[in-house]
């Protein structure tokens, strides 16, 4: 073996650790560097998504102040932030995202425009025992179905407790709500089990009066096999993920069978374990699948369109061990999707949609302090 100088082993050592260092910082800061840039589809198709960024904690999204940068370039220390614990689901509207977490038992809400962060359902009447699904209609109503609790818990855009709906007995197995765009149909899925025959979607109004259900136990057009999730569209239509039958079915407003789609399989367009779905301005439909580690976009009437993500064992970038829930911002069509193994939110921007957010001021403390809300 040749003989190596120690000042190029010290060179190769000091640019190594930079190197290091460089990767470390992306890996704190939850922001990617410009040779983290991921775009969908691969060139030279036509770029239609770019990976954003990933938040683990509220260090992610909010802006330290002088003192506190003072103090981490003195100290060499990161900021610490409140971490997600184990998210699952999650709704975005106008910038603001709310993620459910089963293990802290409340709701992350950050606030991307004004880079704030709070958290809520974690006291009082309002109090969560299991969040799972999150929603959240036009008018910024945030509804969240609570699994242990068996109910749906709904508070205004700010966190504040509005009512709750749901009786003893009503549902069963609840594991996800969707509400339409007026709030005027609560959408809930009630997951049922081996025993139990009710796999069914529940609708609910406002005044938490039962008005409907649709689906029965099977696996023909309009029942379900262990239905997971849902998410209303644009126009109004129910898409829900009917998991034991590896399919997603989509019904209009009034709960009529409009179309199936998807088969049990490793193939792209096809579903291994789906898990949540959601639908952008256009009515193309999102859906994670934890087996494939990924998700699969498809047109209204369930055509492929692009898939994003693959399997990975360390959490980077569009890498995804337990993916869940998935969200699209109706404003500018920002897509979140959760990773529960790496304790993650990945965000991806659509081509057209600028980089900026548009600023928005930061609420007074006072008005936090007034909704009840905790604040970082």
């Amino acid at each position: 073996m040749h003989n190596v100088p120690q000042q190029v082993i010290r060179r190769c050592l000091r640019f190594s650790a930079a190197v290091a260092l460089v990767v470390l910082s992306a890996c704190q800061t939850g922001k990617p560097t410009e040779t983290q840039v991921m775009v969908w589809p691969d060139p030279p198709e036509q770029a239609r998504f770019y990976f954003e960024q990933t938040i683990r904690s509220s260090a992610d999204i909010v802006e330290e102040t002088k003192a506190e940068r003072f103090q981490r370039m003195a100290t060499g220390v990161g900021m610490a932030g409140k971490a997600l614990d184990k998210p699952w689901g999650l709704a975005a509207y106008d910038g603001r995202l709310y993620i459910g977490d089963t293990v802290s038992r409340k709701i992350h809400y950050y606030d991307m425009a004004a880079k704030t962060y709070q958290d809520f359902g974690n006291k009082g009447p309002g109090s969560l025992a299991k969040p799972l699904h999150v929603s959240v209609d036009g008018q910024g109503k945030v509804y969240v179905c609570d699994a242990t609790g068996k109910r749906i818990v709904i508070f205004d855009k700010d966190g504040a407790f509005l009512n709750a709906i749901g009786q003893p007995g009503e549902l069963d197995r609840p594991s996800s709500v969707a509400a339409n765009a007026d709030g005027s149909r609560i959408y809930v899925v009630d997951t049922g089990g081996v025993n139990s025959e009710k796999h069914q979607v529940v609708v609910f109004n406002q005044d938490g009066e039962k008005i409907q259900t649709i689906g029965s136990r099977g696996t023909e057009p309009g029942q379900f096999n262990l239905p997971v999730s849902a998410a209303v569209g644009p126009n109004g239509n129910l898409h829900v993920v009917d998991g034991g039958n590896f399919r997603i079915q989509v019904f209009d407003p009034t709960g009529k069978f409009l179309l199936a789609f998807g088969t049990v399989g490793r193939r792209s367009g096809q579903f291994a374990r789906p898990k949540d779905v959601t639908v952008d301005r256009e009515g193309n439909i999102y859906v994670t699948d934890s087996a494939f580690g990924n998700f699969q976009i498809f047109d209204p009437q369930g055509k492929l369109l692009l898939f994003i993500g693959k399997r990975g064992e360390v959490g980077g970038p569009a890498e995804y061990m337990l993916p869940a829930g998935i969200t699209v911002d109706q404003k500018d069509g920002r897509v979140y999707v959760v990773d529960q193994f790496f304790k993650k939110v990945d965000i991806y921007r659509p081509a057209d949609t600028p980089a900026e957010r548009p600023a928005r001021p930061k609420p007074k403390e006072e008005d936090g302090k007034k909704k009840g809300a905790k604040t970082s």
